[in-house]
Formats: C-alpha cells, sequence, structure tokens
C-alpha cells in the first residue's frame, strides 16, 4: 500500500476520518481497497468463507447494502435474523479485521427488487411519492396513519441505525463511513430530502462517523446527488476503463478543501444481466489494468462486486427504459462476472489478474488464497407432476377472496382486501407457517383473512358470456407476464382450465379467445407473475412521466381493465398464490407441503401418470428428490433445467430462484451445501409452461449460462 505521511497527522485511537485529501485510520493514512459484498446474497453458513476469499483477494474494506424489504418485509414485521442478520455478518467482518462501508439506503438500487424499498409502501394512499420530500404528503394523516415517505424512512431507521450504531469504528466496530441514498444525482434533484436523510443519520449515529454519496462522475449528477461542504463526503462512480482523474479532479469541486480523497465507490468488475441476454463478460486484464491506473496514484477504490452472489427468492430487480414496456428483469444469478463467482471460486483469470495488482499496494503479505470449494453432481432427479396449479388453489371451493369490480394490484389486494388462501384451511394445523403475512380477525358473523401477498403470483378469475365468433382479450397494463386460461364455468361441462396464450409487459399484444361451447358462462382465468420490480430510473421518482403515473409503473398484477371485444370486464376475484421468499421466517410452506405429499409411491405414481397429461401447457407442480449417503458428501451444486420452460424451484423449501431457460441465458440455478442434508432432498418447481418430456432435471456440478436465443445487446467490455 502506498502511504505518504503528513505533518496534521494525528494520533487518535478509534478515530477514522479525512483529511488532507487521504483518508486516516488511528492517525495513519490508508488507502481503501475495498469491494461489495452483500450478505443478502450469500447464506449465513457462507458468509465467513466468502470474506476470507475476500481478505485473500488483498481487500482491506467490504461494502454492502441494507435492503428494506429484506428486514421489513410486511409493514412493522422486522426481521433480522437467518440472511437478513446483520448484525453479525458485521461482527464477523470486525472479527476478521475487515473495515465496512454501509450503505444504509434507505433506497439503495442493487438490481433488487424496488431498489430494497418494502412493496407495501405502494400500497399506502394516497401515494407516496418515493425518494423525496414532498410536501403535499408531509402531516398528512389518513385513519390515524402518517403516510409521509419522509416519516416511513425515520421509522425505518429509527430502528435500523440504532441497531448497527453500537459497531461504528469510533465505538470498537468495523463500521468507518455510513452512506445516504444512492446515486441520488442520476435522476434525483431534491436536496431538502438529502438534508433530512442526512439529519436523521446524525441524529441516530452522531457526528463523528462520516457520512457519504455516491453518484455518477458528471457535473450534473454530483450537482444533484451531492450535499457541499463537509457535513457529506461525495465519493463517485464512473465507466470501467474511463480516465479517473479528470474525474476526481471534478469530485474534489463537491467536497470541502482537503476532504476529498480519491474513491471510486463502484469499481465494476463485470455488469448485470437481465434475462434474454447473453451473459455479460469484462476482460481481465483490461479490469486489473483501470484498477491499477487509480491505485496508482495512491487512489482508493471499491470493486462493485467482489463477490455477487446470488438473487435467492423473488428479490431479483429490473430494469427499465424510456416507457412501460421497456423492461428488463434479472436474472437469478448476480454472479456479475465478479473475481469471486457466484459459488465463491476463485481460480480464475479475473481474480488473478486483480489479485496481481492489488497485492503491489499491501506492504505486508496477503493471507494465502482458498482453493474452491468442491463442487458435485448429483446426477438425474426424476420429477412426478404432483398438482396442477389450479386444483392446489381449489377456486370454485374458496370462500373468501379478494373481490372488486375491475383487477386490482397485488400490492393493493395484499394490504387491503380480504384473502383467503384455501390451503390455510386444508393446512390449518400449519397456520403459524404460512410464508405471507397473515392477520385473522373473528366476528360472530365471519372469519377474515388478510393475506399480505407481494411476491410471485396472483391469479385474476372472472366470467364473460362467450360470443360465437370468439372474443379478443386486452389487457393494456399488465405487470408483468400473464398466462390466460379460460374454461366452462357450470358443473355440467366443467373442464379443467385451457391455456390460451401469453401476454407480456414488454410486448403487449390482445389474444384472440376461442368460442367455447359452453352451456353457461366461460371462465377467464389470467395467471400473472411478478419478475421483479423496477429498482432504477426516472420512474423510481416522478408521481408522472409522459403518460405513466408512478403508481401503476410500479405496482404488480393487472393495473388496468381488461377489456373483451372492447368492452371492459367486471366482476373479479384474486387468489394469492404464496411461494416462501428468501426471508420466511416459516419452516413451512403449505403450498410445496402438498407437493411434498405426493411424493409417493411407485404404483401410486403409475396412477397419476395416468390422469395428468404432462402434454397440456398448464402450471402445475413437479416433485422428487435426490439421496446424499454420507454428510462428508454435502458439496455445492446446480440444477440444470434444460428442457423446461420457466418457473420457481425449491429445494428442501429453500426457494432458489426463478429459472427461464427457454429464454436465456441462465440454464442452471445455484444450489449451495448449505441447503443440503443427510438423506433426502427434496426438489419442488413450479413450472408454469412446458416440462421437460421426460420430467428429469440434473444435478451438475458448474453454472451454464448458454440457454435461449439470447440475442440481446449486452455489456461487454
Amino acid at each position: 500500500m502506498i502511504l505518504r505521511c503528513c505533518s496534521s497527522a494525528k494520533v487518535n485511537a478509534r478515530k477514522f476520518e479525512i483529511a488532507d485529501d487521504m483518508f486516516w485510520k488511528d492517525g495513519k493514512p490508508v488507502q481503501i481497497i475495498g469491494g461489495d459484498l452483500h450478505y443478502f446474497r450469500i447464506l449465513p453458513e457462507y458468509w465467513e468463507d466468502r470474506l476470507l476469499r475476500a481478505k485473500a483477494f488483498g481487500l482491506n474494506t467490504i461494502q454492502t447494502y441494507v435492503p428494506w424489504n429484506l428486514h421489513e418485509p410486511s409493514r412493522g414485521e422486522l426481521d433480522f435474523e437467518g440472511i437478513a442478520d446483520i448484525v453479525s455478518f458485521l461482527k464477523l467482518c470486525q472479527k476478521l479485521d475487515l473495515l465496512v462501508m454501509l450503505r444504509a439506503g434507505p433506497y439503495i438500487c442493487a438490481e433488487w427488487d424496488l431498489g430494497g424499498f418494502p412493496p407495501w409502501l405502494l400500497a399506502v394512499e394516497p401515494a407516496l411519492r418515493l425518494r423525496s420530500s414532498d410536501p403535499a404528503f408531509l402531516d398528512l394523516e389518513k385513519d390515524g396513519m402518517l403516510v409521509d415517505i419522509a416519516l416511513k424512512v425515520e421509522s425505518w431507521w429509527g430502528v435500523s441505525l440504532p441497531l448497527i450504531a453500537p459497531l461504528l469504528y469510533g465505538n470498537g466496530g468495523p463500521i468507518i463511513m455510513v452512506q445516504i441514498e444512492n446515486e441520488f444525482g442520476s435522476y434525483g434533484n431534491d436536496k431538502v430530502y438529502l438534508h433530512h436523510l442526512v439529519a436523521l443519520a446524525r441524529g441516530h449515529l452522531g457526528d463523528a462517523i462520516i457520512l457519504y454519496t455516491t453518484d455518477g462522475g458528471s457535473r450534473e449528477a454530483l450537482e444533484k446527488g451531492t450535499i457541499r461542504g463537509d457535513a457529506v463526503f461525495s465519493a463517485v462512480d464512473f465507466t470501467t476503463g474511463d480516465d479517473p482523474w479528470p474525474i476526481f479532479k471534478l469530485q474534489k469541486e463537491f467536497n470541502a478543501p482537503g476532504k476529498s480523497p480519491p474513491l471510486s465507490a463502484e469499481f465494476y468488475t463485470g455488469w448485470l444481466t437481465h434475462w434474454g441476454e447473453k451473459i455479460a463478460k469484462t476482460d481481465a486484464d483490461f479490469t486489473a489494468a483501470a484498477l491499477e491506473k487509480i491505485l496508482s496514484r495512491n487512489g482508493s477504490a471499491v470493486l462493485y462486486m467482489a463477490h455477487g452472489g446470488t438473487n435467492f427468492g423473488f428479490y431479483s430487480g429490473a430494469n427499465t427504459g424510456a416507457n412501460e414496456y421497456d423492461y428488463k428483469p434479472d436474472l437469478t444469478s448476480y454472479d456479475y462476472d465478479a473475481p469471486i463467482k457466484e459459488s465463491g471460486d476463485v481460480d480464475n483469470a479475473k481474480f488473478k489478474a486483480l489479485h496481481s495488482v492489488i497485492k503491489k499496494y499491501h506492504a505486508a503479505s496477503l493471507p494465502s488464497v482458498p482453493s474452491d470449494n468442491e463442487k458435485t453432481g448429483y446426477g438425474r432427479i426424476q420429477l412426478q407432476k404432483s398438482s396442477i396449479l389450479f386444483d392446489t388453489l381449489n377456486i370454485k371451493g374458496a370462500i373468501h377472496v379478494a373481490e372488486s369490480e375491475s383487477p386490482i394490484s397485488m400490492e393493493s389486494a395484499g394490504q387491503v382486501h380480504d384473502v383467503l388462501a384455501l390451503f390455510l384451511v386444508k393446512f390449518h394445523h400449519l397456520w403459524k407457517f404460512v410464508p405471507v403475512k397473515v392477520v385473522t380477525m373473528y366476528s360472530a358473523k365471519s372469519e377474515r383473512v388478510f393475506c399480505s401477498q407481494m411476491f410471485g403470483l396472483m391469479l385474476y378469475v372472472s366470467e364473460y358470456r362467450a360470443s360465437n365468433n370468439g372474443s379478443i382479450l386486452s389487457i393494456p397494463e399488465v405487470h408483468d407476464r400473464a398466462q390466460v386460461f379460460i374454461s366452462c364455468s357450470s358443473k355440467v361441462d366443467a373442464q379443467r382450465p385451457t391455456y390460451i396464450g401469453t401476454i407480456e409487459r414488454w410486448s403487449n399484444k390482445p389474444l384472440g379467445l376461442p368460442y367455447t361451447g359452453c352451456h353457461s358462462n366461460t371462465s377467464l382465468f389470467v395467471l400473472v407473475e411478478n419478475m421483479g420490480r423496477v429498482n432504477y430510473g426516472q420512474f423510481m421518482f416522478d408521481r408522472k412521466i409522459a403518460d405513466y403515473e408512478l403508481s401503476s409503473f410500479l405496482l404488480q398484477g393487472i393495473l388496468s381493465s381488461v377489456y373483451l371485444s372492447g368492452k371492459a370486464l367486471h366482476g373479479w376475484k384474486m387468489f394469492s398464490v404464496p411461494f416462501s421468499n428468501l426471508n420466511g421466517k416459516e419452516k413451512v410452506n403449505p403450498i410445496i407441503q402438498l407437493a411434498y405429499s405426493e411424493i409417493i409411491t411407485s404404483s401410486a405414481h403409475e396412477k397419476l401418470k395416468d390422469s395428468f397429461d404432462n402434454s397440456q401447457k398448464e402450471p402445475a407442480f413437479y416433485s422428487g428428490y435426490f439421496t446424499v449417503d454420507e454428510t462428508s458428501q454435502l458439496k455445492d451444486t446446480y440444477i440444470s433445467f434444460r428442457g423446461w420452460g420457466k418457473g420457481i424451484a425449491s429445494v428442501n423449501d429453500f426457494n432458489i430462484g426463478r429459472y427461464w431457460p427457454s429464454f436465456g441465458p441462465q440454464c442452471n440455478l445455484y444450489v449451495p451445501a448449505p441447503v443440503l442434508r443427510h438423506g433426502e432432498n427434496v426438489v419442488v418447481i413450479l413450472e408454469l409452461e412446458s416440462p421437460d418430456p421426460e420430467l428429469v432435471v440434473t444435478s451438475v456440478d458448474q453454472p451454464d449460462f448458454t440457454c435461449g436465443s439470447s440475442s440481446s445487446k449486452v455489456h461487454q467490455l
């Protein structure tokens, strides 16, 4: 590490500060060589493994976001356990002598659902304007509930910041800096909001901690996203390969004199990938040379990402362009082409190239680099069709559902309207394990169940009188992907819903509904998948841009009227489809339990084969298992979904994420060894389209990003 002494240096115990355009730790200058590594994208059992690899890589600092939606998935329900146990993660960093730069939000971007905001914020009425201090909402109350977004942030930070305050560097912990917001200057321009966040942070964390902002390295972004003076340090990010020093010179203009050590807070080691694109790749030597341009002149850099990890569950986000239809959801994998791969592998060209640069700037020798964790393929896993989604929900037998004249969003149905999932009746003994926030209220007349369904899937059901010539179905606004089915409503000619077609947010086209010949009405089923809320861009701010309302753009589900041959269809029922998310405290998921229960004897399986038609395009659960004979054989693996269509997968009731090999590029989902167990390991998938003809998935020992046509443009350096 390059160290430069200065006469103004002061030796103070446990103090991290900025002076003479340098960082100082306990009175000695320090060069930050850091990396982003997100605790919420790594199983807790692997936190230490990944941190040790980062330390051997040469990093002295870990940067991580704090996703509000992970920690408060339902309003007032806080979670700091398991993968959300940020305190344990921070203490582990301290144990390993790693400093921490904490990106506290409330907005984080991060290719994470809604940029880290909890989606229940979108159900608040009047609609909140995220990332703002909109005075129209100040001191406004509705039903006794304050709805100003600033007050919501106060509540969240009032819990989270005191939790981490004992771990600030001055208090004996590893946290040297706390970031306010994230890249606010890219689209925002609300200084009142930023000053409010600073005041909140200071109130909880004190005056000694360095607060910082990170913005793109342009004058416009820095003008809008920074707070001039010495109250907040302004860091920058920019495209890898750009000349860093003119940008660092510009950075100085937005910091107080002597308070602008050159820092790239996001030095991009790779890039994100959306479904349908080729996997993003950046050249190892090119990236290493760009880093050396910063470090060689005593600049500091935080590698984004040092280790990407995985978007387990439903938390992957999405990007958007100029309008409603330019929607690009992110992969389950967040490998990011980082030097420490998704599974922790370090035996790769990028790790070696960057490591060779970083070690030049360390006075002491670095720890030895760990070998890659062993991975294995457990082979073919035979699945069976255990249940059809429509049968699982038992739509005709349901008593309580969310009902409305027009369709309502997933957030509104979950937050406001009465919903009953039938499996709560079927599996009443599993009540405490329900994977969605459920509150039961009893009265003399009825039982009301409120089901807070914010992720995954929602089924919309209505009826219509079929025309002899068929009908044209159009849904102007659907987020994000709707599969359409029809069936006869009466018991006389009732049949399983028949697949008609798919309406997608990014290619929204009307569908023709054929004449059914039903004796009575025809039932219309629209199964809508939430593929990830937008996490970045202008729509995170403005209440209205062009013809798009903020609330409509960010919400999920059917967000407009549904039209049959030009006439709005009324009378809707909404059914939630619970599926465990990443941080569910529940250990058993009723809808998965139903699939588990169908893993039965081979003779019974033969009967199921006769009753189910695997060629029909319908959402269904498939289940099977593989056996690990010895505990010593528990190793990381990947499940290959080649030959399957699109869906959601779980292993031992842990949601390993979305798969979509028909669109690509990701073929395999990562399954960390801590998910597995000695003996039988149960795989359950919800296939939304067409299963593999042989009903087989395969456990393999390596990732694969070669599926689909992947014809879209991709970030390449």
